[in-house]
């Protein structure tokens, strides 16, 4: 059954979420209350990767995120790091985290690759053109899903030359990253072909402005509520077509969502 990574932002400037978990305690307490609603993983990022986002100095970062792994790991919670900075990973795996979630691929900073494959930790390449303030400068494919498959295999091509083993490694279509609009459902549709290839698949869509956009006429028309269950029917279309995981911030209705896909497949197990 597809796996569920709930998202858990300790940034002040998240798109959708931005600010609500920043205090420590307040980030373990939402995490614990995902696992409880049906997370198998929970990624802890302390770093905006919305459109226009700026980085963050890996200080900082490493101050918003490394107590919040630490205490997920004590409660024996299944850990991701989201993060492109490969001291940040290695502080983060140390701390307990298991996987480390690069939107970059490993390409925003060189060390990541053989910084993480010696940990023994898993890794999560997401397709990526370039930082958050350039996010759609390089929107331009000849076909979405077949570019995108080439480039993140060319990401594993890297990972397994810094010494990861082919088990550890997790593609990540990278849903609204430098993809517009149509791009990304495009993209989405290639998941098949992508789990086909013989990753792991993560897909993350939860929230984002290309299911807005689907919703209503103006982004800020969809509220919340109306992503979420956007979300859930994208993330039961993904397990459908092969993916490993989805990540999402709202667990309870997709974990719902998937729930009805496996009784429906005929599995009450």
């Amino acid at each position: 059954m597809t796996l569920v990574m709930g998202i858990v932002n300790v940034t002040p400037d998240s798109f959708s979420d931005g600010g609500r978990f920043l205090a420590a305690d307040a980030a373990i307490a939402h995490a614990l209350q995902l696992r409880r609603d049906g997370a198998d993983i929970v990624d802890i990022g302390g770093e905006s990767t919305r459109p226009g986002a700026q980085r963050v100095d890996t200080r900082v970062e490493c101050d918003r995120v490394l107590p919040v792994v630490a205490g997920l790991a004590a409660a024996d919670v299944v850990i991701s790091v989201d993060t492109m900075n490969a001291s940040t990973a290695l502080a983060a795996v140390s701390a307990g985290a298991s996987i480390v979630n690069d939107v970059s691929g490993g390409l925003a900073d060189g060390e990541m690759l053989d910084a993480i494959a010696p940990t023994g930790a898993h890794i999560a390449l997401g397709h990526w053109r370039g930082p958050s303030a350039e996010m759609y400068a390089r929107a331009t494919y000849d076909d979405v899903a077949g570019d995108v498959e080439r480039e993140l295999f060319e990401r594993v091509d890297a990972a397994l030359a810094a010494g990861f083993a082919a088990d550890r490694i997790i593609v990540d279509p990278g849903i609204g990253f430098g993809k517009a609009g149509a791009q990304n459902w495009a993209t989405l549709r290639g998941t098949d072909r992508l789990a086909a290839a013989g990753q792991r698949v993560l897909i993350g869509t939860s929230r984002k402005r290309f299911l807005a956009q689907m919703l209503a006429t103006d982004a800020a028309d969809a509220d919340e509520q109306r992503r979420d269950l956007a979300t859930a029917a994208t993330s039961l279309l993904a397990a459908q077509a092969g993916a490993w995981a989805v990540r999402v911030h709202n667990v309870a209705a997709t974990r719902d969502a998937l729930n009805v896909l496996h009784h429906w497949e005929g599995s009450t197990s």
